[in-house]
This record gives structure tokens, C-alpha cells and sequence, in this order.
């Protein structure tokens, strides 16, 4: 995500904090904070995806989800 977009989201959370947030600005903040959780989301994946556990052994496998999910 580009530093304009994170500096408009703590610009728009400033603003909120000392009056009320137009309609316009209202659905702004929702999209860029959407679009940062997704960021964050797709991160934390990839990291989780890479994660190997090396037994005793020598053996290393991938962490299944427990859930089936991914």
C-alpha cells in the first residue's frame, strides 16, 4: 500500500476525532481500510504458508489448517 493511502487513513482518523466525517469521506475511509486489512491479510498468509516444523527426526512438514481453510 502506498504512504498516501496510509497517511490519508490517519489523516481521515484525525479528522474523525474532532468532528464528524462527511458521507464522501465516511465511504473513503471504509474502502482504505478495507483495502489495508486485505494487505495485511494477504501478508500474514504468505508467512503462515511458509512456515515448515522440523521434528526430532529431521523430518519437515508443512502446518495443515486445522479447519480445512486457507
Amino acid at each position: 500500500m502506498e504512504q498516501s493511502k496510509l497517511d490519508r487513513i490517519n489523516e481521515l482518523a484525525r479528522l474523525s476525532k474532532t468532528r464528524e466525517l462527511t458521507k464522501e469521506e465516511k465511504e473513503e475511509q471504509a474502502l482504505l481500510r478495507k483495502e489495508y486489512i486485505q494487505l495485511v491479510h494477504n501478508n500474514l498468509r504468505g508467512q503462515l504458508d511458509n512456515i515448515r516444523i522440523v521434528e526430532p527426526d529431521g523430518r519437515i512438514h508443512k502446518i495443515e489448517p486445522k479447519n480445512g481453510n486457507e
